[in-house]
C-alpha cells in the first residue's frame, strides 16, 4: 500500500513561490535572447548615459564621480519603476493558477519580487565587472546601509505595487493612471540632479517623494562627502512601513475578491 507523505503548509508555500518563480523565468526566457536580455537590456542603457554624463560635465558631482552618481540613481528608479509594473500584473497574470486552492495571489507576488530583486542583482555585478574591467576606482563607503536602501526600495515598490494590482482587478483603468503616474519618475527622482541644486524653497515639492530619499541617501552611503541634506532616514522608514502595513492589510481584506472578478 502506498504511503501518503502529509507535507507541512510552509513547505506547500515555499514550492508554490518556487514554481510560480520558474514560470516567471520560462516566460521571460522564450525568445532568443532569454532572460539574458532582462539583465543586458538595463545594464547597456546605465551604463552609456552615465558614461556620457560623466565625459560632458567634468566627472564630478558635489564630491562622487559623475559616473556613479548616475549608476546608483538609474539602478534605484528602475528598480522601483521595474518591480511596481511586474507586481502590478502579478495577480491577472496567474489568475488561472488560483483554481488551485494551493495556490493564492500573495505567492505570485512573492514570486514575481524574488524574480525581479535577482534580475537586479545580476545587473549590479554585471556593471561591478564592467568597471572593474575599465579600471574605474569602485568605492563604497557603507555597504550595509547600501544593501538597507535596496532593501526598503524593494519593500515599498512591492507595496505599492500590491495595492494597484489589488485597484486594477476591480477597475481596470486604474492600470493606465499607474503608468501616468510613473512615467515622471525617472525625472522627478533625482537621477539627473542633486536635491543640492535645486532651490531649497522647492525642496518640498520633491521630497515627498521617497525614491528620491533612497537615491540621494544612497549616494551619501558610497561617499559621505556626498551629504544628506534634505533627505531623511527617518521618512523612508515611516514610509516603506506604512505602504507595508496599507498593502498587507488591502491584500487581507480583498484578495478574495479581487481573484474572482
Amino acid at each position: 500500500m502506498a504511503k501518503v507523505l502529509q507535507r507541512h503548509l510552509r513547505q506547500i508555500w515555499l514550492d508554490v513561490i518556487y514554481a510560480i518563480f520558474l514560470r516567471e523565468l520560462k516566460s521571460k526566457s522564450s525568445d532568443k535572447f532569454g532572460i539574458a536580455w532582462s539583465v543586458v537590456s538595463p545594464v547597456v542603457f546605465i551604463f552609456m548615459l552615465s558614461y556620457l554624463r560623466g565625459r560632458m560635465d567634468g566627472g564630478d558631482t558635489h564630491g562622487i564621480p559623475t559616473f556613479f552618481f548616475m549608476v546608483y540613481g538609474m539602478i534605484l528608479v528602475q528598480f522601483f519603476m521595474g518591480l511596481v509594473a511586474s507586481v502590478s500584473a502579478a495577480i491577472k497574470k496567474n489568475k488561472p493558477l488560483y483554481a488551485f486552492r494551493q495556490v493564492q495571489p500573495i505567492s505570485s507576488i512573492l514570486a514575481i519580487t524574488l524574480f525581479e530583486c535577482l534580475v537586479k542583482i545580476f545587473v549590479i555585478l554585471v556593471i561591478g565587472v564592467m568597471c572593474f574591467i575599465l579600471q574605474f576606482d569602485i568605492h563604497i563607503s557603507d555597504p550595509l546601509s547600501l544593501l538597507f536602501n535596496l532593501l526598503r526600495v524593494a519593500i515599498f515598490s512591492m507595496s505599492i505595487g500590491i495595492i494597484f494590482s489589488l485597484l486594477t482587478c476591480f477597475v481596470p483603468e486604474v492600470d493606465k493612471v499607474k503608468d501616468l503616474l510613473m512615467r515622471p519618475m525617472f525625472f522627478i527622482s533625482g537621477v539627473f540632479f542633486s536635491l543640492q541644486d535645486v532651490p531649497q524653497e522647492y525642496w518640498p515639492y520633491l521630497t515627498w517623494n521617497p525614491v528620491l530619499h533612497a537615491i540621494e541617501l544612497t549616494r551619501y552611503a558610497v561617499y559621505p562627502q556626498y551629504g544628506n541634506a534634505g533627505v531623511s532616514d527617518l521618512y523612508l522608514n515611516v514610509f516603506t512601513l506604512t505602504s507595508l502595513g496599507l498593502a498587507l492589510a488591502c491584500y487581507h481584506i480583498s484578495w478574495k475578491q479581487a481573484i474572482s472578478r
